[in-house]
């Protein structure tokens, strides 16, 4: 029987890449003027974007332990495996809570066969690992495989984004008013990456121009000169950026695979208007 690819909405995969594997999603919460609306459900990115564009400015919540538990109980009627790769758990609650609610239907379900991994990181960084064990299951690869592939490249997919906007880092705690204010004087463009799980200062960059050479710096170094690997690149509304970037990196790299997509919404709303990232193994496994 095919394994069951389960994901949240912090992956960033486009919806004809999720509809083709047939990837099952969790959306998580966002609030918006005191409103709760389901990531890509009831709100799209879009959606969102515009909201921030109007001065307005959304938080986000983890993904309802009630939908995790009946999506559970459903595959477990089934008997069907399940995979569900989950949003850094240093930077969410969604993880343990999956954990929580995967414990109460195997109290009912005692054979119920999921494997719940920690992706360690979010947006593309995670969601081209999702897309694989996708590709694998619909291939009929073991469940075990494709558990041992999550896990290992997991581990070596980086994640290394600038943010156009400094206001919202500021709002989020990760930058201080000082910060904030010598920042926009100075045209500073921080560079961010995961480490440990969670978004961490890497550089400082001074103009929009220097950030991209810097990214791009930091992915020569870092990447897997492996060509067959896909390049995620991620935008807050920027494609035109977005598809710079790719530009930049085909003509120094030469890779050709790329996924591009919009920063989604869980991402978007703690990093702003204007941001983009690279996601790319330092390390391929197959």
């Amino acid at each position: 029987m095919k394994t069951v690819i389960i994901t949240d909405s912090a992956c960033d995969l486009p919806e004809d890449l999720i509809n083709q594997y047939g990837i099952e999603v969790f959306p998580f919460s966002i609030i918006l003027n005191d409103t709760t609306y389901l990531d890509g459900v009831s709100i799209s990115t879009q959606q969102l974007y515009q909201a921030m564009k109007n001065g307005h400015h959304p938080k986000t919540s983890q993904v309802s332990p009630m939908l995790m538990r009946e999506s559970f109980l459903n595959h477990a009627r089934k008997g069907e495996s399940c995979i569900y790769v989950a949003l850094s758990g240093s930077v969410s609650g969604t993880y343990q809570t999956s954990l929580l609610m995967a414990a109460e239907v195997k109290e009912k379900y005692p054979t119920f066969d999921i494997e719940i991994i920690d992706s360690n990181g979010g947006s593309l960084g995670s969601g081209i690992v999702v897309l694989k064990a996708a590709q694998m299951a619909q291939a009929g690869k073991d469940k075990a495989e494709i558990v041992q592939y999550v896990r290992n490249q997991s581990s070596h997919m980086e994640h290394i984004f600038t943010v156009d906007n400094l206001e919202t880092l500021y709002r989020g705690g990760r930058l201080s008013r000082t910060g904030l204010l010598m920042g926009n004087i100075l045209n500073i463009k921080p560079l961010l990456h995961v480490e440990n799980g969670r978004i961490a200062l890497l550089q400082l960059a001074r103009s929009k121009k220097r950030a991209i050479d810097k990214l791009l710096e930091i992915m020569e170094a870092r990447c897997a000169k492996v060509k067959s690997q896909i390049i995620g690149i991620t935008h807050a509304d920027d494609l035109e950026t977005a598809l710079w970037l790719k530009t930049l990196i085909e003509e120094r790299l030469g890779f050709q695979n790329y996924i591009i997509n919009l920063i989604g919404s869980v991402i978007g709303s703690h990093i702003g208007i204007g941001g983009v990232g690279i996601f790319f193994a330092n390390e391929v496994y197959n």
